[in-house]
């Protein structure tokens, strides 16, 4: 088997390297993408292998310093080699598609596929190369690890609409990775996030979502759906013939929606005069539009902010 806390045999010692200054500026450019934190740091943080940021090593020494790290730390063999493996990506990304030096090493050190697939897939996050990233995350085999950083980062950089005139931001890819990996989201913030991914893009799903919560935080998300839609649509304000026609999909799609007694409460106290809705030029539009819906509108639209309050 190979003893991979011998250098020469983790590394190879002739060939082009990539953490020379070009390479690790590039790599640092990709860190101030992320806030300042790469997923390499998260693991090696969470092995406890480095408390300060030893990546990217600086040239063959800063290499051999963490090589030594690695091997010395009390994590298991198959953690450290998974380390080892996110490096030579590094190696093999320099080198071409023809260098198959980390595939080399998950195979001579008997490194488990799952541990190799999450590596790679935390690699090609560090590069923002998410659609890559995803295909190897998104894996049944692999645990939920880093899930709400994961998450947090793909709806923090979303990509962007290549046929849209207002660069209309996409979340897809942070939507596919919820319904595929199915991760247990353990942090509010990661919540908040994924929430407002799903209020901006798919208004029914974001409704249900919703409801999976307690009466009190169900009736924030809901209010945030509302909000969303408000924000994203046009000028909803309207003359009362021209309100049924008038918006954006979402907001057709929200009132267009059979909400329960609660929320059809929630949304009218959202939209009427005192509500937080009704600082929005869309309320009474919307106000009206569900109104239309359900059959209700009668040409006014009392107690409800914006233009034509009574």
């Amino acid at each position: 088997m190979l003893d991979f806390s011998q250098f020469s045999a983790a590394f190879p010692t002739d060939g082009p390297k990539p953490y020379d200054q070009n390479g690790v500026r590039e790599i640092e450019t990709f860190r101030k993408t992320f806030d300042g934190v790469l997923f390499i740091d998260r693991v090696l943080k969470a092995l406890g292998i480095a408390e300060t940021k030893v990546y990217p090593p600086r040239g063959d020494s800063g290499l051999r310093a963490l090589h030594q790290h690695i091997c010395a730390s009390s994590v298991s063999a198959h953690a450290k080699l998974s380390v080892l493996y996110y490096l030579l990506l590094d190696y093999d990304s320099l080198r071409g598609a023809r260098s198959t030096l980390a595939e080399t090493l998950a195979e001579e050190s008997g490194l488990p596929q799952n541990y190799h697939i999450l590596m790679r897939g935390l690699w090609h996050m560090d590069r923002a190369e998410f659609k890559f990233a995803l295909e190897h995350l998104a894996h049944p085999s692999l645990p939920a690890e880093f899930a709400d950083d994961i998450l947090t980062v793909l709806v923090r950089h979303p990509a962007t609409s290549a046929d849209s005139q207002d660069e209309e931001e996409d979340y897809s890819l942070a939507l596919a990775y919820f319904h595929t990996a199915r991760p247990v989201l353990r942090s509010p913030a990661a919540l908040d996030l994924l929430f407002a991914a799903l209020a901006r893009t798919r208004v029914t799903e974001a409704l249900y979502f919703s409801r999976a919560y307690p009466e009190h935080p169900r009736r924030l998300l809901f209010e945030r759906l509302v909000a969303s839609v408000l924000d994203q649509s046009g000028d909803l304000v309207a003359s009362s013939s021209a309100a049924a026609g008038a918006g954006s999909s979402r907001g057709k799609e929200l009132v267009s929606l059979p909400l329960t007694a609660d929320e059809e409460r929630w949304f009218e106290e959202y939209l009427a005069v005192g509500g937080e809705g009704a600082k929005s030029k869309n309320a009474r539009g919307l106000a009206q539009m569900r109104l239309l819906v359900t059959g209700q509108y009668r040409g006014a639209v009392p107690a409800v902010g914006g233009p034509g309050r009574r």
